[in-house]
């Protein structure tokens, strides 16, 4: 699942290999530039009406961001007529590919029987009892939205406990809410050491009093966390949770080490905390149950999103009896007016039966061993700093000099320069990723070795330029 870091030619990046990257970063934002001139009109019409130009701020670019029009199999065109292979796939939403066409008859068919109701449909029922076979969690509810499943997650595990304060991973993304809106992307020398990580906000408009509920703790660092849960307990504010992705998917990808998740899990259990995987990226997309199913972990609740619905705006929920016990007696209130849609839950009764099959599966680890061990030759043959990570749809390139294993030594270690000169290389070659040097590929049950080829001939351009 993980490759070697490869050894340099010339020892750490020299100044004029940095010289050649900036040097190479230009050239290749201008070649952008002149082959996007439909996506600079069109951003200059949409800022006029949609704050910088994108629904969300993530999908903001300077100067510009590239506009789609459509995407069919592994593929993706934007509105320049411009072809690419898509490794973005909708921030890792679309292991299924795009329009694929079992997805595509389900929501054809149910949206001619009405699109909402409000109300429960046989769906529903399916993909519940789908989800409970696959994470072994027997009871599930619906949300929208990755950010709404781990709000309501937390909300219910404060609810079982009784208490308020939560852990998180340093460095994890678990939604846009106020109560994991918390150290992300924190420079450096702000991180704080592994048993008092700094607690702070990920933007403004968050409350301080929300902020410090929210205590973080470094990944595959166990005795860490329990240390701080100790001095958490011995101040009065035992912890109601820990909400954790069981492998890091927005550093990249950083996997657990041995022995890491069965520590944690132990030590939850032991401080009657309710243990929390995230599964909004990892969730459907790295086996059939997830990274629950992957690492033979299995918490008390999960939270699903992105590839959920096949497209659609999706979320769910699941946990033990014993926790829903709390939403079941009205407890808490766990509500939603678009909760279980009919349509969603037709894609997802779709992709969890016809596409997301064993066959699939074994295809996406095929292509993923594929992806690394490809990554890594480049890297190798041309002594580039890095390392190539992987886990069945999911993976990345890390270029860096050391092994990356929490946010601490992403930042001390990671490159920023070179993801980004990545991302315009993959972009002037057909190839689309999620921007930024903490995503990671996606791949799709439609994706096939022409694709996989079509990013290692990127690479290799990029590796060839770089160290040339």
């Amino acid at each position: 699942m993980a490759g070697t870091a490869s050894e340099p030619k010339d020892g750490i990046l020299p100044a004029r290999r940095d010289e050649r990257v900036a040097a190479l970063t230009e050239r290749e934002e201008l070649r952008l530039q002149e082959r996007t001139p439909g996506s600079r009109a069109m951003h200059d019409r949409a800022v006029r009406s949609m704050t910088s130009g994108v629904p969300s701020s993530y999908q903001a670019r300077d100067p510009w961001p590239i506009y789609l029009t459509h995407g069919r199999g592994s593929r993706v065109w934007d509105v320049d007529g411009s072809e690419y292979c898509d490794f973005h796939n909708g921030f890792g939403s679309m292991v299924q590919g795009h329009a694929h066409p079992a997805i595509v008859r389900a929501v054809r068919e149910r949206i001619g029987l009405g699109s909402h109701f409000a109300m429960p449909t046989e769906d529903s029922l399916i993909v519940s009892e789908e989800l409970a076979r696959r994470f072994g969690l027997p009871q599930w509810r619906y949300v929208n939205s990755g950010s709404e499943a781990t709000m309501d997650a937390i909300r219910i595990a404060r609810a079982v406990t009784g208490r308020e304060t939560i852990i998180k991973i340093f460095g994890s993304y678990h939604g846009h809410h106020d109560y994991v809106m918390v150290s992300i992307g924190t420079p450096y020398d702000e991180i704080g050491p592994p048993d008092n990580m700094a607690s702070l906000a990920y933007g403004e408009g968050i409350p301080r009093a929300v902020v410090d509920l929210t205590v973080p703790v470094p990944f595959n660092d166990a005795p860490a966390m329990e240390r701080r849960i100790e001095a958490l307990v011995a101040d009065g504010r035992p912890p109601a949770c820990v909400i954790m992705e069981a492998a890091m998917m927005n550093l990249g990808v950083i996997l657990p080490e041995p022995g890491y998740l069965e520590a944690v899990r132990e030590i939850t259990r032991r401080h009657g905390i309710v243990l929390i995987f995230d599964e909004v990226k990892t969730g459907l997309c790295v086996a059939p149950g997830g990274a629950t199913e992957r690492f033979g972990v299995r918490p008390d609740m999960v939270t699903l999103a992105k590839a959920l619905g096949g497209g659609l705006p999706s979320g769910a929920l699941g946990a033990t009896a014993e926790i829903m016990e709390v939403v079941a007696s009205d407890r808490v209130k766990q509500v939603g007016t678009f909760n279980g849609n009919p349509l969603t839950m037709a894609a997802a009764r779709a992709s969890l039966l016809e596409v997301l099959t064993p066959q699939a599966y074994a295809h996406l680890d095929r292509l993923c061993e594929l992806l690394i061990a490809g990554c890594d030759e480049i890297l190798r043959r041309h002594g580039l700093l890095g390392y190539t990570v992987g886990i069945s749809s999911k993976g990345c390139v890390h270029f860096t000099d050391a092994p990356i294993r929490d946010y601490t030594s992403f930042m001390a270690h990671q490159n920023a320069a070179l993801p980004e000169l990545a991302w315009l290389y993959n972009a002037n070659r057909g190839v689309l990723m999620a921007p930024g040097r903490e995503e990671e590929w996606t791949l799709s049950v439609q994706h096939t070795e022409a694709d996989v080829d079509r990013y290692l001939d990127s690479l290799d351009a990029l590796a060839r330029d770089i160290t040339s």
